[in-house]
């Protein structure tokens, strides 16, 4: 099976015009709910990859966005209402066991791109979709089924957060990241699994390996904080897994030549732009208050240093005179 969205426009005009003939056909009758269902079919007759048929959940988007709905729904309200009144749980188990699991997942998917594509035949220039049924196009095509299941399974994150009471870990850009990722892995495997698509999750991979190793030593115990110094590293790290799909995708919507949807490629760099600004953000609002702590503190020792020493043996005696009363 081909499918040709060579034009930067042929993909998203045809499907804006199958929803302007659908809409003005069931305007009449207000079957809204009908409009829908009938779009989406349609859609997926056109566009839709009949591989991915066979897969849980590839049937129909509704199962996703149900399952997106109650994680908002559990981390937003339910699971907050549930520990108001009780203490915080520690989940120290748990979550060593948990971060663990997300590295060697993370890991193995990060092999398996490599070895279904971008290590062997895919350009980092262009690289189409493969619909075809061989070996290595299967090969991705399962890839990126487990790579949507794995977001599933990182709803977790949260979800310990709200039964740790972590409040301040339970951000906007954390539970905007989580609700949409889904979401996005479910059009991957039912519209686009492989091709430039799966660029942006190699980096993801990569990065969720150095990210749940580091919540895997920190989960087991301050006796290992002093190896966790480059937590600021990690942001850094995620900054610059964005700033390359902007390049990569940006370099796509440049050639002329590249077989891989203009339209495609224009939402992977709006959504790629938006997480770069919102973990840029992220970043300036934490780090930079972070070293402006660590300057202030920095300079008080240096202040006492500057003054008089007739000064500081008063205060030495003072706490001589505490300790002995």
């Amino acid at each position: 099976m081909e499918k040709n969205f060579t034009s930067d426009y042929d993909f998203a005009a045809n499907i804006v015009q199958i929803a302007f003939d659908e809409l003005e056909q069931h305007h009449a009758t207000r079957n809204y709910t009908g409009l829908i269902t009938r779009y989406y079919r349609l859609v997926e007759a056109d566009y839709g990859d009949p591989r991915a048929v066979k897969y849980p959940f590839m049937d129909s988007p509704l199962p996703t966005i149900g399952m997106v709905l109650t994680y908002l729904a559990w981390v937003l309200v339910i699971g907050p209402r549930y520990m108001r009144d009780r203490k915080p749980m520690q989940l120290r188990t748990t979550l060593i066991y948990y971060n663990a699991f997300q590295v060697l997942l993370s890991g193995y998917m990060f092999y398996e791109h490599l070895m279904a594509g971008w290590l062997n035949y895919y350009n980092l220039k262009c690289q189409p979709v493969d619909y075809s049924d061989g070996p290595m196009s299967r090969r991705m095509l399962n890839l990126c089924y487990i790579y949507y299941l794995s977001k599933l399974t990182e709803f977790a994150d949260t979800v310990f957060f709200v039964l740790r009471k972590k409040k301040s870990q339970i951000t906007w850009l954390h539970v905007y990241h989580h609700s949409l990722t889904p979401l996005e892995t479910w059009v991957l495997v039912k519209f686009l699994a492989g091709g430039n698509a799966t660029f942006p999750n190699i980096l993801n991979n990569f990065v969720h390996v150095c990210m749940y190793f580091y919540y895997m030593m920190a989960a087991m115990g301050p006796q290992y904080s002093k190896f966790l110094w480059w937590k600021k590293y990690m942001t850094e790290l995620q900054i610059a897994q964005f700033i390359l799909c902007i390049i990569h995708t940006t370099r796509a919507l440049l050639n002329t030549q590249c077989q891989f949807s203009k339209f495609i490629s224009a939402l992977l760099l709006l959504n790629a732009s938006i997480f770069f600004c919102l973990f840029m953000n992220f970043y300036v609002q934490n780090y930079n208050k972070t070293a402006a702590l660590l300057t202030k503190n920095t300079m008080v020792p240096q202040q006492q240093q500057q003054q008089p020493q007739q000064q500081s043996q008063p205060i030495s005696n003072g706490v001589d005179n505490k300790k002995t009363q």
